[in-house]
């Protein structure tokens, strides 16, 4: 992740569209955090004070959980190996632990020295050795880490990164300032995370539609209100090597490689973001019996699978 700046100021447009013969005034911004770019767009005369609200609180959240910013909790944490922190961060680590657990390892944000060694943190992409990913693998489980007094402390070796679950957990944040806000419609676009607020100006839900993995276009849309939508797909982040061999970022705790489950693109729709983020992730990597297992479990997320032949469950 990188230091957040802003793209364009906060009242950088503003247009009047109908709702049910009023007039709603359209706010937006766009703002480069969490190492992505973002789309924040907000309707009504509590709009404008509600958006720098949520971009103070994108910084904030990018400020804290930086793996590369020197001054971040999480850089402290992994250089160190305890590190006092905000209840935030406190609470983000914990409850990505318990996603880990629920996911029988499938998320561990443990697995930051797997993802540097294949270069996915840098951008200096290379194919690592058996022996180096064994040697990495040793030392990634988020059952390790502990939280407690107001610290964080991980096994030695041990490093983390939140990058599957803090874009969610910023789109929760977000939303709950539009509401406390006074602001009843609003769509959030974190890097490709939606988080929809309320239903549009005129009444009707949200259409957002779910990329297709390997080509241009849609899988489809979905039509939603008040919850997340979110998409995990190896064509988010990826390298070739020189043979024509394709890798992406979405890494097997388990193997150290890239997940190949059988399933390329997975879509996870519920009311947390936070949630969606680290079960998008999951599912991936998990594979389509055991993703279908866990939602037969579960009663709070919906979800929406291609698989590798481009088969799509819903």
């Amino acid at each position: 992740m990188k230091k957040a700046f802003v793209l364009f100021l906060l009242l950088c447009m503003m247009c009047l569209s109908s709702c049910g013969g009023q007039k709603s005034e359209e706010y937006s911004c766009e703002v480069f955090a969490m190492d992505t770019y973002m789309s924040l767009k907000a309707y009504g005369e509590n709009a404008a004070p509600a958006l720098e609200q949520a971009q103070r609180t994108l910084y904030e959240l990018d400020s804290l959980w930086s793996v590369t910013d020197e001054n971040s909790e999480i850089y402290a944490i992994n250089s160190y190996g305890e590190s006092a922190v905000s209840e935030k961060t406190s609470d983000v680590i914990e409850f990505s632990c318990e996603m880990g657990k629920l996911t029988g390892g499938a998320l561990d944000i443990s697995i930051y020295p797997v993802m540097k060694a294949w270069g996915f943190t840098t951008g200096d992409y290379r194919v690592p050795d058996e022996n180096e990913l064994e040697q990495l693998l040793k030392n990634v489980d988020c059952t390790q880490i502990v939280c407690e007094d107001g610290k964080v402390s991980v096994g030695e070796g041990m490093q983390i990164d939140l990058g599957a679950v803090a874009k969610g957990w910023a789109g929760d944040e977000l939303a709950e300032i539009m509401r406390s806000s006074g602001v009843d419609s609003a769509i959030l676009s974190l890097g490709g995370n939606i988080q929809a607020v309320g239903t549009k100006p005129d009444g009707n839900k949200w259409n957002v539609a779910v990329q297709h993995p390997s080509r241009d276009g849609y899988i489809g849309t979905v039509s939603v209100s008040d919850c997340a939508v979110i998409t995990s797909g190896g064509y988010e982040r990826y390298f070739q090597d020189e043979d024509g061999n394709i890798y992406w970022h979405i890494i097997d705790p388990k193997t150290g490689y890239p997940a190949h489950s059988g399933i390329i693109s997975a879509t996870i729709i519920g009311p947390e973001g936070k949630k969606c983020d680290a079960l998008s992730t999951a599912v991936f990597i998990m594979g389509m019996d055991s993703a279908t297992e866990l939602w037969a479990e579960s009663d709070d997320f919906e979800m929406i699978i291609m698989t590798q032949d481009e088969v799509i469950y819903r």
